[in-house]
């Protein structure tokens, strides 16, 4: 087995079953698009005759969702809001006044600290379940559904990750609503949460939770990086002094960022999750309940993935060009500066004139028209 697994490890990437001592290697774009595009297809010409009824039946035979795990969820995720309202006034917002931030940039920092908080958070978490405890996950995606039963008892370490990463995109869905900056790309963020609740949700039900790890995994870091070098563009421009450092690592990330995308979610996502949940799944588990359904999600995720990628190949591209001598959120709607407002501490809080605003609410420095 040692000599198999060194072998394996020399030959280049390949997923390895520990379990069952055989490797298979980790597919192209190609092998996805047909392995996968074949099953996916065979898949449905098995299920012609399926519809809304045999749906609706499985999802009540297959599903394990108790109404106490549901409270449960919906209690952290008003948790995290209370959390993060609490975070923002006693710290974020303070720590802005102290270093003495342009008023725009200050205003900002609340979202992107406390995501990159829980960012970290929950990516070293899975991290650690991944490359610490016994799951193969990572090295061999296919095991995930190895060993599938209908209404298997969760781990409990997966569980935690679960409720955890569940309870907050419930809470981020109405944070994208109500607490975070209105951008160009906002209606596909909102989209983007509430696909990933329901496939946290859905998954968990129906026991996919193993696969679930690893797309948490491979999506985590980048905002990570996204919201970490966000930080380091506000706080270049402090004290009304010009720092180096920041601009020098906000460049840095912006590169390791851009790269990390491609790698983790345009390469790694397809050829790991994609491959297993559209062929692997099938080859364990021949009729898997809610097979379409999964994968459509699955897929709706990746068109979105590289429609934010877009955004970076346009972010580079007016670097390239000479169009952007710094770094900065493409996705930020350009404000007239007759619709800015400047920001004034009241009570420790950072708050727009209400004069220039026309009574609107201000967040992060853009106009929304919103009420809680």
């Amino acid at each position: 087995m040692e000599e198999q697994v060194r072998r394996t490890l020399d030959s280049g990437p390949g997923y390895l079953d520990l379990r069952e001592g055989q490797v298979e290697a980790m597919p192209g774009y190609m092998e996805v698009l047909g392995r996968g595009g074949a099953s996916f297809l065979g898949a449905v010409e098995r299920c012609r005759g399926c519809g809304w009824e045999l749906a609706w039946g499985t999802l009540q035979k297959e599903a394990r969702f108790s109404p106490a795990e549901v409270l449960l969820l919906l209690l952290c995720a008003v948790g995290w809001t209370v959390l993060r309202n609490v975070a923002s006034r006693c710290f974020f917002r303070p720590f802005a006044l102290w270093c003495h931030l342009q008023p725009k940039d200050a205003a900002k920092v609340p979202e992107s600290a406390w995501k990159l908080l829980f960012y970290t958070a929950s990516w070293s978490y899975c991290a650690h379940l991944l490359f610490f405890k016994e799951y193969t996950f990572f090295w061999d995606p296919p095991s995930a559904f190895q060993g599938w039963a209908s209404g298997m008892a969760v781990p409990l370490d997966i569980a935690i990750a679960y409720l955890l990463q569940g309870s907050f995109y419930a809470h981020s869905t109405y944070a994208t609503l109500y607490m975070d900056a209105w951008r160009k790309d906002s209606v596909v963020m909102l989209v983007h949460h509430v696909v990933t609740l329901v496939l946290i949700s859905f998954s968990y039900a129906f026991r996919y939770h193993n696969i679930g790890i690893l797309v948490l995994f491979l999506h985590d870091i980048n905002d990570i990086q996204l919201e970490f070098t966000k930080l380091n563009v506000y706080f270049k421009n402090r004290g009304g002094a010009y720092h180096r450092f920041n601009d020098v690592i906000s460049d840095i990330g912006c590169v390791t960022f851009s790269f990390s995308w491609f790698w983790f979610r345009l390469y790694w996502f397809p050829l790991k999750v994609l491959y297993a949940t559209c062929h692997s799944s099938l080859q364990a588990v021949p009729d898997i309940p809610f097979y379409f359904f999964f994968n459509i999600l699955l897929f709706a995720l990746t068109l979105m993935n590289v429609y934010w990628f877009l955004y970076i190949v346009m972010f580079v591209g007016k670097v390239l060009t000479g169009q952007m001598h710094e770094v900065n959120d493409v996705r930020e709607y350009d404000i007239d500066e007759a619709e800015k407002a400047p920001l004034q501490p009241e009570n420790g809080d950072l708050r727009h004139n209400s004069a220039h605003s026309g009574g609107k609410a201000f967040k992060n420095g853009i106009v929304k028209n919103k009420q809680l």
